[in-house]
């Protein structure tokens, strides 16, 4: 069967016969075994509804074996025979053109090439999930080659519940993920309900389909490690030279070394799972590989005397370093972690002194013991970091719960009042009060012609828009808007693309509108093929999330999730093409509510009046909410944004002298 009639047949009319695992792929890790007798047997009824009857006894065999083995039923039978990537757009069996968008960006997210375990249907994060299971997948995209622009396509937690008759100006996709009940949104829940099949942990934009592999952190983690140095370093002092130490290279922390490339530092990052560290290197996105910790030690020293840029994967423990540069006294100028704490015991972060080996066998058959081993090497990691931060280390969060974890493990990170942590987030210092608070977050698109020339094409329309907002712009954002004219001037220089063509770049409302409009423009004139619009969720007004991306919010609203829910369904209405609501993404499920949308310009008046509407709203919600929260930046960003579009009507706050506070308490 061709591709398109693979597609178009939805599941198989027979049964297939059982796939062997690919060998040389990076398995997902085995998760724990949670279920009760009673709670397998409903896991296995779960997941049988998907086939006919007399398919029942022979797959009830096989899903036993795989949540036996494996934890989760992924039903690895059903993958289909063809390669998933992100094809033409024209490539896709599709009734309207909106739909072969959303099939081509479902594709990217499992593209081995960009995905993270891409058999389980694992984008990056360790469980960042496009779908639970390899029928869900199949079903799903049978739905949308078959659907009209008169239907809508409505996705709980990677399962199509259906096609339900809507309108054409109507999202054709709205997806939900892990969205629980609150007292039943604990990690524990999530596992065992994820187990049963009932629900996913779609990330940020794993399961929104948005993913653009790690390009879609580097410019947000080059902005953050920029200013990281800019803090620290005297005026007219340079990076080179100068060490930024972090660890993790999977999906979205893989672009820390490519980031660190830009900012023209020394960066090290630890990694212990050695094939994602050589994945890395072998895409370009890391320089050097080393294995031994005294080559490190010497290489970091060298590279240290002769002012260098380069970047270093390390193929082991990140605590083992930040030890041994103490005892070396090697100073670490910019310290962060993103490793996936979110997920803590089931492979998100593995101790010191244990093999990535030992501790996958150790998280299946003594998951008690594997916790006492990750809570000691956090106390230890913590401790480590301490004793770099006495000698002027500046070490922040990365928003990937490392000070959440260690706290909870017992670890000195606490500030004296006992309620703050004693280092800050990366938002809480740099992106929220430089970008965020002034509408900039990360923007991106996807040519869906899978040419590399509408890329090129792109950029420099990008460009050209940039440059000419910055001669008309405040003084309070040349500083974010040159930064971001640098960042797409270098863009195909730094080899960014992996999977589709696609970009990523940090843009405020008047850019991301006037830079779609002229994409809008070039594709009407047949200048360029079709784009997707979307953004990281990890935006302006995407996400709630009080220990990340709302962690620069002070009037006690950082613990709600109104702004977020507000956006999805404000964007739904304005013209999304999808949306998309997650309970979890970065820093853990229970800890944070995300929102996401994508969007296809296809050179029609009536793409141009939707991502007039919709991206207008997508950022100034955020800020709106961000200067009722009384940042001083976003106060600034709502009250310009009012003066050019009288039709915008924000509630503002009046400032509260603190002389009047103190003489009531």
């Amino acid at each position: 069967m061709t591709f398109r009639e693979q597609i178009l047949q939805g599941l198989p009319a027979t049964l297939p016969k059982p796939k062997p695992y690919p060998k040389g792929t990076n398995r997902a890790p085995k998760r724990k075994d949670v279920l009760t007798k009673a709670e397998k047997q409903l896991a296995i009824k779960n997941a049988l509804r998907y086939f006919p009857k007399d398919w029942h006894e022979e797959l009830a065999l096989e899903f036993v074996k795989e949540l036996d083995e494996l934890g989760r039923i992924y039903m690895y039978r059903f993958k289909p025979d063809y390669k998933i990537y992100a094809r033409s757009i024209d490539a896709y069996p599709a009734k309207t053109q909106q739909a072969a968008a959303i099939m081509l960006m479902i594709q990217n997210n499992l593209d081995p090439k960009v995905a993270q375990h891409p058999e389980e249907l694992i984008t990056y994060g360790g469980n960042g999930a496009v779908f639970q299971n390899w029928a869900q997948y199949v079903l799903t995209m049978q739905y949308l080659a078959t659907m009209t622009d008169e239907q809508t396509l409505h996705m709980y937690s990677g399962h199509p519940m259906g096609l339900f008759p809507s309108s054409k100006e109507a999202p054709r996709v709205v997806v939900t993920n892990g969205m629980m009940i609150p007292n039943y949104s604990k990690p524990d829940d999530w596992e065992k309900y994820n187990a049963l099949g009932v629900t996913q942990y779609g990330q940020m934009t794993a399961g929104s389909y948005m993913y653009i592999g790690p390009q879609g952190i580097v410019h947000g983690t080059t902005i953050t490690v920029m200013n990281a140095f800019r803090k620290i370093l005297p005026k007219g002092e340079t990076p080179e030279g100068k060490i930024f130490l972090t660890s993790g290279l999977g999906g979205m922390s893989g672009a820390q070394p490519k980031a660190g490339n830009i900012a023209r530092c020394i960066t090290v990052c630890a990694e212990v799972n050695a094939k994602a560290a050589k994945k890395r290197h072998e895409q370009g996105w890391v320089d050097i590989l080393i294995q031994d910790i005294n080559e490190l030690i010497d290489f970091v020293k060298t590279a240290q005397t002769e002012k260098e840029v380069v970047s270093i994967a390390y193929i082991g423990n990140v605590v083992e370093v930040w030890e041994e540069f103490d005892k070396e006294n090697i100073f670490v100028h910019v310290g962060s972690d993103q490793t996936s704490l979110h997920i803590p015991w089931t492979g998100g972060y593995y101790p010191v002194n244990c093999t990535f080996e030992e501790a996958n066998i150790m998280i299946k058959d003594n998951p008690v013991l594997f916790k006492e081993k990750v809570r000691a090497s956090l106390k230890r990691h913590a401790e480590a970091i301490n004793k770099h931060a006495k000698k002027g280390t500046y070490f922040f969060d990365y928003g990937n719960a490392f000070l959440l974890e260690a706290s909870r493990a017992g670890a000195d990170v606490m500030a004296k009042n006992g309620i703050d942590f004693k280092y800050p987030s990366y938002v809480q210092d740099i992106l929220g009060p430089m970008c965020f608070d002034y509408g900039f977050g990360p923007f991106r698109w996807v040519c869906t012609s899978g040419n590399p020339q509408d890329l090129d094409k792109t950029d420099q329309i990008a460009l050209e828009v940039l440059q000419s907002i910055k001669g008309n712009a405040p003084k309070d954002i040349q500083l974010q808007m040159q930064d971001n004219i640098t960042w797409i001037t270098n863009a195909k220089l730094n080899k960014l693309v992996v999977g589709s063509q696609a970009r990523i770049l940090y843009a405020d409302a008047e850019g991301r509108s006037k830079i779609a409009l002229a994409f809008n423009k070039a594709i009407a004139n047949g200048e360029i093929g079709p784009v997707v619009l979307g953004r990281d969720h990890h935006d302006v007004s995407g996400t709630d999330s009080p220990y990340r991306e709302t962690s620069n919010i002070y009037d006690g609203s950082k613990f709600t999730a109104d702004m977020a829910i507000h956006n999805v369904i404000g964007d739904s209405f304005r013209g999304a093409t999808w949306v998309s609501i997650h309970n979890g993404g970065g820093v853990g499920w229970g800890e944070v509510i995300n929102g996401g949308f994508g969007m296809l310009l296809d050179g029609t008046k009536e793409a141009e009046n939707r991502l007039k509407n919709m991206l207008f709203y997508d950022v100034n919600n955020g800020i709106s909410r961000r200067s009722w929260a009384r940042n001083e930046g976003a106060h600034f960003a709502i009250k310009r944004e009012m003066e050019r579009t009288p039709n915008l009507k924000v509630t503002l706050p009046n400032l509260v002298e603190d002389s009047i506070l103190e003489q009531l308490f």
